[in-house]
This record gives C-alpha cells, structure tokens and sequence, in this order.
C-alpha cells in the first residue's frame, strides 16, 4: 500500500492527459481481441509503444526463401497499414497475409492462391529467445567463473554470485536430488537447465518494457520443444523394467493377451506426461498474461460506456493489475519448480529396477 497512491496519481495523471481524438476512438470501441493477441502472438516487427499516436517499433530482419530465391530485408519494408484486402504488401511480391488461413505470415501470391514460403525470420519470439539465452549464460557463467577462482573451503560469495549460489543449491536439493537420490548428479544439467530458462523466460516476458514483454513461454511451440526434452531423456535413458512394465506389466494375463490393454494404456501414457508438462506450462502463462491486458482494457471498455464509468474504474484496474502482475512474478517461479519438478518425477519412474517393480 506504501507504493499505491503514487501509482494511482500516475495513473490518473496518464488517463486525463490522452488526447481528445484518442478519447473519441476509445467510445467508437477498443479492439481487444487485437490488443490482446498482438501481445501474445508472434510478429514480425517488436512494437514498444505508441508516442503522439505514432508507433515505436523495432523492425526485425526477415528471412525467406520464396519462388525467385532467397531475401533477405527488414521488416520495415512492408506497409505498417493494411490495404483494402488486409494485407500488408511487402517487396519482393511478398506481403503479411490477412486472410484466415495466414493471419500475419509472410506470404506470395501464385496462381490466385496463397503460398508460404520457406520462413526463417527473426521473429519478435525468435529474439526474445536470443536474449534470454543470452541472460541464463550470464546467470551460470559468472557463478562458475568465481567456482574456478576459489577453492571449496574459501569464504561463501555474495551479491548476484551468492544469490545464485543459493538459488542452484535450493533447486538441487530440495527438488532435483529429493526425487532422484543417487541419480541427481546425472540430470542435474539437464534440469537445472530447465528450471533456470523457464524462469528466466518467465520473469522477462513480465516486463512490460523491452528486452523484455515477450511472451515465449505463452508460445506453444517453446513449451513443446521444453516437453519433447523431456520425453527424450525420459524414454531413450528408462531402464529394461521400464519398457517391461510397459510392454508386459504384472498384471493378470486377459489384461495383456489377446487383447493388449494394459499395454496400450501404459505406452498412450508415455505421451500424455510430455504433452501435460506443454499444457500446463503453456497455459498458465499465457492466461496470465491475458488477464494483466484485460484488466488494463477496462479502463477503456468502460469509458466507452461513459466517462464517469472510465474514471472511476480507474483505480480498481490499476490496483487489480498491481496484484495481478505480482501474482504473476510469483508464477513466473511456481512453473518453473514444477515443470522441473514433474521432469524430474517422470525420469525417477522410468529408472525403475526390478526389485522395486516387485516390491511395488
């Protein structure tokens, strides 16, 4: 509460210094959907923010191979407005699709059909990507390069190398080696890895302002990726009385012949566990960060109705989307434990060994 009245002046202050013709677009009606999905989805060019009605953007580089060759051009070269198809034409006979099929990819026209082309842009997902890659060398190479400079018995650190030394520690031990026991040290890069880059990924696509406001683990196909790993180690590392239990599990005979039941169950759950961690993970953050946006949208939908409604919802927004946004710093951490967690869990079980399959 010490930080909410300044919050809300500033707040208040912002909504009463809007433009008239900004205030006049806003009671015509707010694209929320647009506003909500031109944050989530993936794009070509990073919008910041708008400044006297005019974007802030930084244009990225655009990659393709299309039917006369590979381009390679910025992002800006495309129209920043639609025409009367939809479409933002672009050079080279290139232009970001409107249409349903390909809503905002890049695109060429053959033969009256759309047609895409060989993409490998850097994309506003693709440099978030770069960035917190970059940020999760930092956090491991600088604990390591003071690991290597002093010895076991030397003096704890302290700044960030102490706290990450902490973090490390509490990861390894209180999730990694309580599960796994003797095997923590074998996975114990694997899942570090993927506790530390959730959470990083996570904390970056809360800021509101860049090199963060990405949302890569509210993409899919990041939490897939994350979740095919897993599946990889789980399977290729499990031991023989894994893939028996599977195959052949103790269970009474009708339940595996001539019928393979059991069997079918077991092997449709080796796919069910990667595809929960990808839901899950996926799901959370993006809801997350759809709420935060809503909640600011009300301010706006509300004034549509009528500038009293507007000004008075206000305060309740702001207050609602501080709660929220450290809600979500605190989820930003939650997921990352439990996807860890759960990774971990799955790798414990497909380690399974025959005395501890028959005692169970």
């Amino acid at each position: 509460m010490k930080y909410f009245k300044p919050l809300l002046c500033i707040a208040l202050m912002l909504f009463a210094l809007l433009p008239a013709h900004a205030a006049e677009e806003k009671k015509e009606g707010i694209d929320l959907q647009g506003i909500l999905f031109g944050h989530i989805q993936d794009s070509y060019e990073w919008h910041v923010t708008d400044i006297g009605g005019k974007p802030v953007i930084i244009h990225l580089p655009v990659i393709v191979k299309s039917s006369t060759g590979w381009h390679v051009f910025c992002s800006s070269q495309f129209e920043h407005h639609a025409d009367a198809q939809g479409n933002r034409p672009g050079p080279y006979g290139l232009y970001i699709s409107g249409s349903e099929a390909n809503k905002d990819k890049i695109v060429e026209n053959i033969g009256g059909q759309e047609v895409r082309p060989i993409d490998i842009s850097m994309t506003k997902t693709v440099m978030v990507l770069f960035i917190d890659a970059i940020l999760l060398l930092l956090c491991v190479l600088i604990p390591a390069r003071w690991c290597k400079k002093h010895k076991i018995d030397d003096p704890a650190p302290t700044g960030f190398t102490g706290f990450m030394h902490m973090f490390i520690m509490y990861v390894y031990h209180d999730i990694i080696e309580s599960i796994l026991g003797k095997e923590a040290p074998k996975y114990a890069p694997y899942l570090l890895t993927c506790f530390f880059f959730i959470f990083v990924a996570n904390v970056m696509g809360v800021m509101p302002f860049p090199p963060g406001g990405g949302n890569l683990t509210g993409n899919i196909a990041c939490t897939l990726f994350l979740a095919f790993c897993t599946f990889v180690v789980t399977n290729v590392t499990g031991t023989k009385e894994y893939w028996k239990e599977i195959f052949w599990p103790d269970v009474p005979t009708w339940l595996k012949a001539p019928v393979p039941l059991m069997p079918f169950i077991e092997l449709f759950g080796i796919f069910t566990k990667p595809l929960a961690l990808m839901i899950r993970l996926f799901a959370n953050m993006m809801a997350g960060h759809a709420i935060a946006i809503s909640l600011t949208c009300l301010i706006f939908v509300m004034y549509g109705i009528h500038a009293a409604a507007g000004v008075a919802m206000v305060p309740v927004s702001v207050a609602m989307s501080i709660f929220m946004m450290l809600l979500e710093v605190l989820v930003c951490f939650i997921q990352a434990m439990v996807f860890t967690m759960l990774s971990a869990v799955f790798i414990s079980l497909a380690h399974v060994h025959e005395h501890e399959a028959k005692s169970a």
